[in-house]
């Protein structure tokens, strides 16, 4: 794949280069700059377009170049450097980044990015903005406790209020949101019958992990961040870790993952299974937070609700049900 465009986005201009033709360009980040870059783009016809997330200044041009139907990857940036040092690429300017993106697109041919709805979008910005609300809430909350003097408590008191109110405006929108978009709707009400999930959880998670029963276990896993990685060279065996993926909804899952080895029978027996073969527990509450989130998957998979039969309860192992 050698017919590649790399664009180095900013928030006001953005940098195009073509592998075919060695052009480079710089347009603005505007609409009159998109339309120019869709035009060339249609003129080179390239096999895939790369572009680094750049906290939402990527989004009006990724959105418009895969609605012309070019197929575009917004990918980490931390990829992107980690490619250029591979490639001893030390030096830094807007266009050459550009030209480290296109030949990191040539390389490793990154998957496409699907195309967000302008519904889920929004659903993802109220989503955001409820977790910034959340962190908010906890913050005033856990000053309140250490608050001197009526005056500041009262301040205090007043500000949790306010965040309490626009939590439920918030919670009200996503409802709504969700309610409106039957493939959302029906996604929620899968995940929301697991036992452990509640509506949060389940909005945050068709949200937030759109690949949601479209990869296979192993890769799921990979993709939160929950699957062991070996560390092992030579002789030397090291000690499995999880990591990596994404850490916001791995955070997220924690609270879930506690209720459901209470509250959920079969995820609560193979929790006291893995402590009875010794296992510290929160190596175990990461190992059932990675079968909840493959449980999901085939669940999300499969269009089915919540079934003790999808365990196998003499081998412990997800029995994947074709579709």
């Amino acid at each position: 794949m050698r017919n590649c465009i790399g664009i180095d986005v900013a928030k006001q201009y953005f940098d195009l280069h073509s592998l075919k033709t060695g052009q480079d360009q710089r347009m603005e980040n505007s609409t009159d700059g998109i339309r120019q870059c869709v035009a060339t783009c249609n003129k080179i016809r390239p096999e895939l377009i790369v572009m680094e997330a750049t906290g939402g200044y990527e989004r009006p041009l990724a959105g418009t170049l895969q609605a012309e139907g070019f197929a575009v990857s917004v990918v980490n940036p931390r990829r992107i450097r980690d490619f250029a040092r591979a490639a001893g690429q030390i030096a830094k300017t807007d266009r050459l980044d550009a030209r480290i993106i296109a030949q990191f697109a040539a390389t490793l041919e990154p998957m496409p990015t699907e195309r967000i709805s302008e519904n889920t979008q929004k659903l993802k910005a109220l989503v955001a903005r409820r977790s910034q609300l959340v962190e908010l809430h906890t913050a005033e909350s856990n000053r309140l406790e250490h608050a001197d003097g009526r005056e500041i408590q009262r301040s205090i008191a007043a500000v949790v209020k306010v965040i309490e109110a626009q939590l439920k405006n918030i919670d009200r929108q996503i409802n709504q949101q969700i309610e409106n978009t039957p493939r959302l709707r029906q996604r929620s009400e899968i995940l929301e019958s697991v036992p452990g999930i509640g509506p949060t959880t389940a909005n945050m998670l068709v949200t937030e992990l759109p690949e949601l029963g479209r990869l296979n276990r192993r890769q799921i896993a990979a993709l939160v961040g929950v699957a062991p990685i070996a560390r092992d060279s030579g002789t030397f065996r090291g000690k499995r870790m999880t990591g990596g993926g994404r850490k916001k909804i791995r955070s997220r899952l924690f609270m879930p993952t506690l209720v459901a080895v209470r509250y959920n029978p079969i995820l609560r027996a193979y929790y006291n299974r893995l402590l009875s073969r010794g296992k510290c527990k929160m190596v175990a509450l990461v190992a059932v937070m990675r079968k909840l989130i493959c449980i999901m998957n085939t669940m999300a998979k499969n269009n089915q609700k919540w079934n003790p039969n999808l365990v196998n309860n003499h081998q412990s192992k997800l029995v994947v049900l074709e579709s």
